[in-house]
């Protein structure tokens, strides 16, 4: 069945530019604020919890062999007040458990015992000095960064520097808000949320040339010396519209799909989902709203200073 309300849409969403600015500026101050106060010691002066995992603070990583279901093993680390990442590894009773908290492995061990009732092997132990786990984090954001700039170069040469700009900045307008929006949730940052952003940038990334290459092809069509503020304005809408169903129904599906991984994914693949549950709504506002947007009233200003 087709989609009959997409078929010639004709949304005036240039004309709405300066209430998505207001939208995405708010939006990226509360994001900014979160990440502040839960990725850095400010948020530790105050009170609050950092969200890094052990992947980029340190701590200990266990593995174990116990004939536990998942959730009963998490509910006894619980018990023992510990906060751990817990995953299946290799056969479906090994399991892999890294923690924050001063617990000796030996100790962790005997504790699951003493909870479940049931015989625990202890087949590693590992500890995580800090040094590494902040080499880490350094290198995720350091990728997260180098990516941007290398999309940036691709779309300068791609199309021109000022949609280059403008998708750059859209990506780190959909980063900021997501990780923000996540970590406002108070959910640890660990290296699926890295590899979440990071997919984040490649899906928004695409979207946004879509609509860039329809805004080119649209503008292509005529001489931009004879075309007045609201021409431009109109071609700009009519290249977003021309889009609007393909774009629409494939952010729908993306986010189906990841939706239902958030719902029945379970612990290991839930901040994956969340980002990229989140990401996908974000990224497709900004395709829509921020790329555009922000062209158009590049070349509007250009226009202004050659009259």
């Amino acid at each position: 069945m087709r989609i009959k309300w997409l078929e010639n849409p004709n949304i005036d969403f240039m004309g709405k530019r300066r209430i998505a600015y207001l939208i995405s500026g708010t939006l990226i101050v509360i994001g900014l604020i979160s990440l502040l106060l839960r990725l850095t010691p400010l948020g530790s002066a105050i009170g609050l919890r950092q969200a890094w995992s052990i992947d980029f603070t340190g701590g200990r990583l266990v593995q174990i062999h116990v004939e536990a279901p998942i959730e009963e093993v998490r509910n006894a680390t619980l018990k023992m007040g510990i906060r751990a990442e817990i995953q299946n590894v290799g056969m479906a009773n090994e399991f892999l458990i890294k923690y924050k908290e001063d617990v000796e492995p030996d100790s962790l061990v005997k504790g699951l015992e003493r909870i479940l009732g049931k015989k625990v092997r202890l087949d590693r132990a590992e500890h995580v000095g800090p040094k590494i786990g902040a080499e880490l984090r350094e290198k995720a954001i350091i990728l997260t960064v180098v990516g941007l700039i290398v999309i940036l170069f691709y779309i300068w040469l791609r199309f021109d520097i000022l949609f280059g700009i403008a998708a750059t900045l859209a990506l780190f307008h959909d980063v900021i808000i997501t990780w923000g929006i996540h970590s406002l949730f108070g959910f640890e940052t660990d290296m699926t949320v890295i590899a979440a952003l990071l997919t984040l940038i490649g899906y928004s990334i695409n979207d946004s040339i879509v609509v860039a290459d329809r805004v080119r092809e649209y503008l292509g069509r005529f001489r931009l010396v004879d075309v007045s503020p609201k021409d431009l304005e109109r071609i700009f809408n009519d290249a977003i519209n021309s889009t609007l169903s393909r774009t629409v129904i494939t952010s729908f599906t993306t986010f189906v799909v990841v939706f239902i991984l958030l719902l029945f994914g379970g612990p290991v693949l839930f901040n994956f989902a969340f980002i990229l549950t989140i990401g996908v709504v974000v990224g497709t506002y900004s395709s829509i709203f921020v790329v555009s947007s922000l062209v158009l009233d590049w070349r509007l200003r250009g226009m202004k200073k050659k009259k």
